[in-house]
Formats: structure tokens, sequence, C-alpha cells
């Protein structure tokens, strides 16, 4: 069967980042935000962590989004669903200086515009922990054009995450497709490289790579933008 779609992650992938360095950031950005509704900045940002570990480990019942805050209002109880909206609105604002310390690599928009154009169907398929306008925001960041993707995913749209089959699961679901239609596309060999798992061809992107458990990356196909579109088109 032929290769007819294409999943990208985003974080490493589509944007360059330096992973720790851009969580710092936002982490203490966004503790800022809500230091004046009395939290506590190191306090809150452990909490949020804690409370996104828990939306990680999500079973599929609820979304990510209803399982992160029910987590948080166990911590803080129902005051932080009135704060919501302050949080809100960090993504809508704030959280853009995070971009200072995210890089920009003009093939990335290529690649996307390159695969769009011939035909293929793309899916932004990064881990989805945060909020839509967070996801948007980060493509806009990296110069890709949201548009070009017929779903990206959002804790909102999300009832798994990586790297766990479910996720890459529901992505078939919603775009219709059968996985070895399909090519995941990321720089996490432990968080993206598990769709093969599903049956999905894999392509680990090495720009930013990542590789905690120090694998065999000679297990994958990998390379640069080229090497991927060179990939693509053999299949």
């Amino acid at each position: 069967m032929s290769v007819t779609t294409v999943l990208f992650d985003l974080d490493g992938t589509l944007l360059p980042m330096d992973l720790d360095e851009y969580l710092n950031l936002y982490l203490s950005n966004l503790a800022k935000k809500v230091e004046p509704l009395g939290y506590d900045k190191k306090e809150f940002i452990s909490n949020l962590l804690s409370a996104t570990e828990f939306m990680v480990r999500n079973d599929g019942k609820r979304t990510n989004e209803e399982i992160f805050w029910q987590k948080f209002a166990e911590i803080y109880g129902n005051k932080v669903y009135e704060h919501k909206s302050v949080i809100d609105s960090f993504y809508e604002n704030e959280y853009n200086l995070s971009k200072t310390v995210c890089g920009y690599d003009q093939r990335a928009s290529e690649t996307v515009s390159y695969l769009k154009n011939g035909g293929f169907e793309l899916v932004c398929a990064t881990n989805p922990l945060f909020p839509d306008i967070a996801m948007r925001s980060r493509l806009s960041w990296a110069g890709v054009d949201e548009k070009m993707f017929s779903l990206i995913t959002s804790y909102e749209n999300s009832h798994y995450s990586k790297p766990f089959p479910g996720y890459f699961l529901e992505i078939l679901e919603k775009i219709n497709k059968k996985p070895e239609e399909c090519v995941m596309v990321g720089n996490d060999v432990s968080e993206d490289m598990p769709a093969k798992n599903t049956g999905m061809n894999v392509f680990l992107l090495t720009n930013c790579l990542i590789n905690k458990k120090d694998e065999d990356i000679s297990l994958y196909p990998h390379g640069d933008y080229c090497d991927l579109i060179e990939y693509i088109e053999k299949l």
C-alpha cells in the first residue's frame, strides 16, 4: 500500500529547540502569570508537572484536558477552574515569549509545503499536552502554515499521549487511514519511534535528536530533511 499521509512531530522536529531551555522559560513565565492569584511559583511548577505526568498516563476515557484539570483541582481545589481564563490568556499572550529560545529551520516549512503540494495528507502529531492555541503558536514560530494540516493534536482533542499506542491509533481513526499508509516523522526515539509498533512507517529526524535511552538509531530510517524526502519517495 502506498504512503498517503505524513505525521510530523513539532518540538525538535519542525521547530528546533533545546527542550530543557524551552521548558524552563515557559514554566517560569507561566508561574509569574499566576503568582498574583496566590500561587507560589516553585510549588505551582511542581504541581503543574505532576498534573502533566498524570495526563500522560490517560487511559482514553476522557480527554487529556479533562484529566489535567481534574488532577490540578485535586491539588488546589476547585478554585483552579476560576483561574483557567487567566491561564488561557497566558497562552494567547506571554507564551509567545518562549519563541526567543527556539530555533528556526527554513527546511521545515519547505518540506511541509513540498509534501502537501505532492498530494500527501499531513498531521501535526505533537504530544498533546498543551492547548490547541499553544500548538498553533509553535507552528507559527517554525514558519509552518497550520492550514497545511488536516489534524493538529492537542490536549482538547486527544485521549492519549506519546509514546502509547493509543495516541497513534486515535490519529488513524480520526483521519480514517491504515497504519501502513502513514509515516511518523519525529526527533525523539522514545516518543516518536513507537509508532512503528502500530504498523506505521517511521523516520527519525536527527537535527535535534533526543535519544535518552541511547538506542541504536540504525534500527530506524533516519537523517535530515533531504533524507526524509528521499525515504518517502521510495515508499
